[in-house]
């Protein structure tokens, strides 16, 4: 099963693309998806979703795993968070892919072991876990670190099921 995790961000949006087999994971590919930060809020949001509609059509995901949205000090960079994550949310709808939507702690702590991890911890883990990855950054790590979560999510409804 190909999972597609997503790290929504106006100016940086993360991907990582894994293929889980049981228990075992293996990494597809990964990468940012970047916006011109001089470009008018409706451009940039329609870059996002071509290019995410394009990655999606690529690599074919069975499903998607997307952050949920944090709460900023700033309101404005918030609402920028949420326009983006509502574009990420539309790009998978339109492809047809089922999403899960996880909380940034919950990530963190399927990941890593603890809730108030690091991003630094994060993507050291991520590391470990999908050993021939090169990740391109931050937001690909977390991308990659929603991706897992989603796995693992699904084999214990499995489990339960």
């Amino acid at each position: 099963m190909l999972i597609v995790g997503l790290d929504p961000g106006l100016a940086c949006t993360g991907w990582g693309v894994i293929a889980a087999e049981g228990n075992r994971l293996s990494h597809i590919a990964n990468g940012q998806v970047r916006t011109d930060a001089k470009a008018a809020l409706p451009a940039r949001l329609v870059e996002l979703h071509d290019r995410l509609a394009a990655l999606l059509a690529e690599h074919g995901p069975e499903g998607a795993a997307v952050e949920e949205v944090f709460v900023n000090e700033n309101p404005q960079s918030t609402l920028k968070l949420g326009q983006a994550r509502g574009v990420v949310l539309l790009a998978a709808a339109r492809g047809g892919i089922a999403v899960g939507e996880y909380a940034p702690r919950l990530v963190k702590k399927a990941v890593v072991g603890t809730g108030g991890a690091e991003k630094a911890q994060v993507h050291a883990m991520v590391q470990r876990l999908l050993p021939s990855a090169k990740i391109v950054g931050a937001d690909a790590a977390d991308a990659l670190a929603v991706a897992i979560t989603h796995v693992h999510h699904l084999a214990s409804a499995r489990r339960v099921a």
